[in-house]
């Protein structure tokens, strides 16, 4: 066990009210001794909470939570955007933008993934892109399509399926203003999204260039099918400091 997965478990008790707020932690020994690591893993393993705001440590006075219990504010559904006028992401703050595609794998579905609405041990084609700012990685997406979707391909097209274009492909793009959706016939009813702070994965820290368990932005987008299905998931990665926009229309 590293520090990151004793964060994630000392997180998800306090999410559930287990710890509750101002309440004190085990002190850094105590916490090492019960999960058979060094202090200085126990000590990471605090300090990655103290970054998320989770937990303040002060020498002398110990641990102290200063989250409570979890609380979800739910924004709604949305249709997917309007391709035409929507703009998939752009620099901020000036630069010049680019992305890569780093992977593309056709895999089994782990348990993990039944929360998305995939079943576990199902084949799933995992495709990741990495967007960059003047050559410096700043986002990690990872898209997931069951197989059979991923299979697809639009009227005409000849070579792989866009969604199976290995990693050194050009890029295959829909008409201008016309949504990938539409393009490659998917059943595309809604988009359900998810953001929340949080330790980032190895896979995502090691792409953006930063040390594993640093805090960032996961934003997990799952798209279902007018029958309640998953067409496909989304799930970006990337720092705080960066921002996430949505605009809400009707």
């Amino acid at each position: 066990m590293n520090a990151n997965d004793i964060a994630s478990e000392i997180r998800k008790g306090i999410a559930a009210g287990e710890y509750a707020y101002g309440s004190r932690l085990p002190s850094v020994r105590d916490l090492a001794e019960r999960h058979g690591v060094s202090q200085q893993t126990a000590a990471a393993a605090y300090a990655v909470l103290a970054a998320l705001g989770m937990v303040s440590t002060e020498r002398g006075s110990g641990t102290t939570v200063t989250a409570g219990r979890s609380a979800s504010a739910h924004l709604g559904s949305f249709s997917p955007p309007n391709l035409a006028v929507a703009s998939a992401w752009t620099p901020s703050a000036g630069g010049e933008g680019s992305e890569k595609t780093t992977l593309v794998e056709q895999t089994s579905a782990p348990a993990s993934m039944e929360s998305w609405g995939i079943q576990e041990g199902s084949q799933v084609v995992e495709r990741t892109r990495i967007r960059s700012v003047d050559g410096t990685p700043c986002q990690h997406k990872l898209t997931v399509l069951p197989y059979e979707i991923a299979a697809r391909a639009p009227e005409g097209h000849e070579g792989a399926p866009p969604m199976l274009a290995p990693v050194g492909s050009a890029p295959v793009r829909p008409p201008e203003g016309v949504r990938v959706a539409d393009w490659l016939g998917w059943d595309v009813d809604h988009t359900v999204a998810r953001i929340t702070a949080e330790p980032m994965t190895s896979a995502a820290a090691a792409a953006l260039g930063m040390p594993e368990g640093t805090p960032g932005f996961r934003i997990v987008n799952v798209t279902k099918n007018s029958d309640g299905g998953t067409v496909y998931v989304t799930v970006t990665t990337t720092p705080l400091h960066h921002e996430i926009t949505l605009d809400i229309i009707g």
